[in-house]
């Protein structure tokens, strides 16, 4: 009986829907084509005619390289299909939509993104490579560099759940949650308790998550269930059974504020393998920081642009802005923090430009985690130019991956990395899901965003660079603890990998920005 119960809910299941009405318009889609066969000849020409422009336009286009040789491909080998989806997703209208809204909540809300000056000259006086980095940022993002902010980093799941608790006890006004994923799990289940007494007590609770957790982790009617218990809460971008390229951008983000006093952000999503409280792909290697200071407004407004893409009206958002930090008014310690987001929208690819940044003007080390290597060519010379010049550049890989199919792809970069000298390691026990960028014991970066399309192109990501900040001290020595518990992957046992695995990879390297 439970089988039959089983087999009912996945027959039926929303995502066996969503997948049976892709096919079916993907099946109209080939179905149209049969039907003008006899008129091949003629569309033939025309799709090859139409296929050489759409080429020159693509080519001529603003658009990573990788990109274009993603769409070049399919354009040419297949001109009927290839020409069809290019089209079909250039002329969406979402996209344009979300990115309008966006760029209009962004210039409500910039008056309170100003750059402090005084600050930047600050920076100036210390390094003219950082305050250009600054610069950068709040010219195209509108990010701004902070000082009176304190950083704690917690190098593991369990310590970062232990505080978010903590703090979530204390809140006092409000409560901002914005994660990609949330399960059902004894994580959640102690968070919710917490969130249900705050709300009896007057707190505001905001949750947001990605679609993607409608599909296999939440039940559809999960927002309805927390609205009735006084919890505001919002999907992102729900996957629904429609061909269309906005569902290819999630929001990937896990960005906690609590009271405008205190933030969080990094690797950590809610269930419970990112606390190791079950093993799903071994021992979970992952990471994240605590913010409190001056800083924090930064992802106040950044949670905020977010919740109100889908509002016809923009609220009243300096509510949230605690304009009065008062503990850590004078906490100047000579460290500097910039938190700051990635919009898949614009024209910008400022996550990937602050990795670059620190890669290509490191003197000492680079010192990087990742669950997912997947690069571009100008990351990967990068790369391969900081080793070269004797600059030590590692990266630290999950042994254990939890796709297969991007660990093969990762695979694929190793040989070329290791012959420039670049040194990888991989944590045997287990997944590393970490993303941090460590730098000549000066600068580092905690924060979402991978190294792989997906996070520097397609997603909506968020992370903290911080500059002469004590903490940078603690990520470094964790890197180093981290280091004792892998394996070095050298070029003599990369050659060793299994052959067909190789070839598995390569043909995925056709797919990598899609990845």
């Amino acid at each position: 009986m439970k089988l039959l119960e089983k087999l009912f809910k996945i027959i039926f299941g929303r995502t066996t829907i969503a997948l049976v009405a892709l096919c079916l318009q993907i099946s109209i889609l080939y179905v149209s084509y049969k039907f003008y066969q006899e008129y091949i000849g003629y569309i033939f020409t025309g799709f090859v005619v139409l296929s050489a422009i759409i080429v020159i336009y693509i080519i001529n286009a603003k658009q990573n390289p990788a990109f274009k040789l993603a769409w070049i491909v399919p354009v040419l080998v297949f001109p009927f299909f290839g020409v069809v989806m290019y089209l079909f997703i250039k002329t969406q209208q979402t996209p344009k939509r979300i990115n309008k809204k966006i760029k209009k909540i962004e210039q409500e809300m910039k008056p309170d993104l100003m750059q402090d000056e005084s600050i930047l000259k600050e920076i100036e006086n210390k390094s003219s490579r950082v305050f250009n980095l600054a610069r950068y940022m709040n010219n195209t993002g509108s990010f701004p560099i902070y000082k009176n902010t304190s950083v704690e980093y917690f190098p593991i799941g369990e310590a970062k759940f232990k505080s978010l608790i903590e703090e979530l006890e204390k809140a006092e006004k409000y409560i901002f949650m914005e994660y990609f994923i949330i399960e059902k799990s004894k994580m959640w289940n102690t968070i919710l308790k917490i969130l249900e007494r705050k709300v009896k007590e007057g707190v505001e609770v905001r949750i947001m998550y990605d679609g993607m957790c409608s599909l296999t982790m939440l039940p559809w009617s999960f927002p309805d269930i927390l609205i009735n218990k006084g919890i505001k809460c919002k999907i992102f971008s729900p996957i629904v059974p429609v061909i269309s390229t906005c569902q290819n951008n999630r929001d990937h983000r896990k960005i906690v504020v609590i009271d405008g006093k205190v933030a969080f952000t990094g690797g950590i999503n809610i269930g419970d393998e990112y606390i190791n409280e079950y093993e799903k792909y071994g021992h979970w290697k992952d990471t994240s920081i605590m913010i409190k200071g001056e800083a924090v407004k930064t992802f106040v407004i950044m949670f905020l642009q977010m919740w109100n893409i889908e509002e016809k009206n923009l609220e009243d958002y300096k509510q949230y802005i605690n304009e009065n930090n008062s503990e850590f008014a004078h906490h100047d310690d000579g460290s500097y923090v910039l938190p700051y987001g990635e919009n898949p929208y614009d024209e910008y690819t400022i996550a990937e430009q602050v990795y670059m940044d620190i890669i290509n003007t490191a003197k000492k080390y680079i010192h990087i985690m990742t669950p997912y290597l997947i690069l571009d060519n100008e990351m990967m010379m990068a790369l391969k130019y900081a080793a070269k010049r004797g600059v030590e550049t590692v990266i630290i890989m999950p042994h254990i991956p939890d796709k297969i199919y991007t660990y093969l792809l990762a695979r694929t970069y190793y040989e070329e990395l290791l012959e420039a000298g670049v040194k990888i390691y991989e944590y045997t026990p287990g997944f590393v899901h970490a993303k941090v960028f460590i730098s000549d014991d000066e600068e580092a970066v905690v924060g979402t965003i991978n190294l792989d399309y997906r996070s520097l192109y397609l997603n909506f990501e968020c992370a903290a660079y911080m500059y002469k900040s004590k903490v940078i001290k603690d990520i470094e020595d964790d890197y180093k603890n981290t280091l004792e518990d892998c394996e070095l992957i050298t070029l003599e046992n990369h050659r060793k990998y299994s052959v067909f695995k190789k070839i598995i990879g390569r043909v995925l390297r056709l797919f990598a920005p899609l990845m």
